[in-house]
């Protein structure tokens, strides 16, 4: 663990003053309770409780996976799967409700999707698309249809 500072002030004194820094084993910085004093006061009790937890081997390697391999695996699980994970964190809640997993889902269980439905998706977010019946978005296409054709009129 290296925890290292510098000084920035417009004083002319510390003009000169070079970077400091404390270089310790895990095994030892464990057993710094006045470091770990000094990383809660500058970086808060988050940091200190994240940097702890790697020092004692405890890290989520799913949790740091970029987010497009995340969408990746997300995508193979089934639906309550996916609403199970979105509680987890505040990353895989945005990442399970997101409009690019969603797009993804949609696409690979329907067999066509028109431009107007793309749209229509893209307008109230996939996820929304999804979850809404049949009935209900031929409904909203056709309020479309009749919205696009009365512009249509006015331009005319």
């Amino acid at each position: 663990v290296i925890f290292r500072w510098w000084k920035i002030s417009l004083r002319n004194k510390f003009c000169e003053s070079r970077p400091g820094e404390i270089k310790e084993s895990w095994e030892d910085f464990l057993d710094d309770s006045s470091l770990h004093i000094q990383i809660a006061i500058v970086f808060g009790a988050k940091v200190l409780e994240h940097v702890l937890s790697l020092c004692r081997g405890n890290y989520d390697f799913l949790e740091r996976l970029p987010v497009p391999l995340l969408l990746y695996i997300i995508s193979f699980l089934e639906l309550e799967d996916i609403a199970r994970l979105s509680q987890v964190s505040r990353r895989f809640e945005m990442v399970c409700n997101s409009n690019a997993l969603w797009e993804n889902i949609v696409q690979n269980l329907c067999d066509t999707i028109t431009p107007e439905m793309k749209e229509l998706a893209q307008e109230i977010g996939w996820k929304q698309f999804f979850f809404t019946n049949r009935l209900q978005l031929q409904l909203q296409l056709r309020r479309r249809r009749q919205k696009q054709d009365a512009w249509n009129k006015k331009d005319y």
